[in-house]
């Protein structure tokens, strides 16, 4: 076969691929430490590793939640996040979300606007906080279950996030 027959060929393959496999874009490791460390840096706080025990931790316990795609937390050693959707939801989308509590916090006074939730925010730019494994799953309703761990955990009552 003549090299541009075999390309041609290649090709067509990658484009069937594409067709039917879904997408896994803004769920890769490096994207979930993209949008927690840029959400660190803009309050100052050093980078996040991944950490593939942490994440492995997260992928075990998704995968508990695949039967019912509820939002309970796991009680484990470490920081957890918790996102749910009805559909489909990328890891940045779960991590926007609890960045997106920023507006509700005031770090002054270390609290929430009354009646807004917050600790997803300081979890996630907790300074202490410096490995990170997370994992998504669609769950057997069609939803979605993304959960993020955080070693060491944050969320000290008294404590400031940085």
């Amino acid at each position: 076969m003549e090299f541009s027959k075999v390309s041609s060929l290649a090709v067509t393959c990658l484009m069937a691929l594409a067709i039917v496999l879904p997408s896994h874009a803004q769920d890769s490791p490096q994207d979930y430490l993209n949008a927690h460390n840029t959400a660190r840096a803009a309050v100052g706080v050093g980078p996040m590793t991944w950490d593939n025990n942490v994440a492995a931790y997260a992928e075990n316990y998704a995968n508990q939640r695949i039967g019912d795609c509820n939002l309970v937390h796991s009680s484990g050693p470490y920081g957890e996040n918790l996102a749910w959707s009805s559909g489909d939801l990328s890891g940045t989308d779960a991590v926007t979300m609890w960045v997106n509590e920023k507006a509700d916090y005031d770090y002054n006074s270390n609290t929430c606007a009354p009646g807004k939730v917050c600790g997803h925010y300081t979890q996630v730019v907790w300074s202490k906080s410096v490995r990170l494994g997370c994992a998504k799953v669609r769950c057997n309703n069609g939803g979605t279950f993304i959960g993020c761990n955080y070693d060491p955990p944050g969320n000290f009552i008294g404590e400031k996030p940085y």
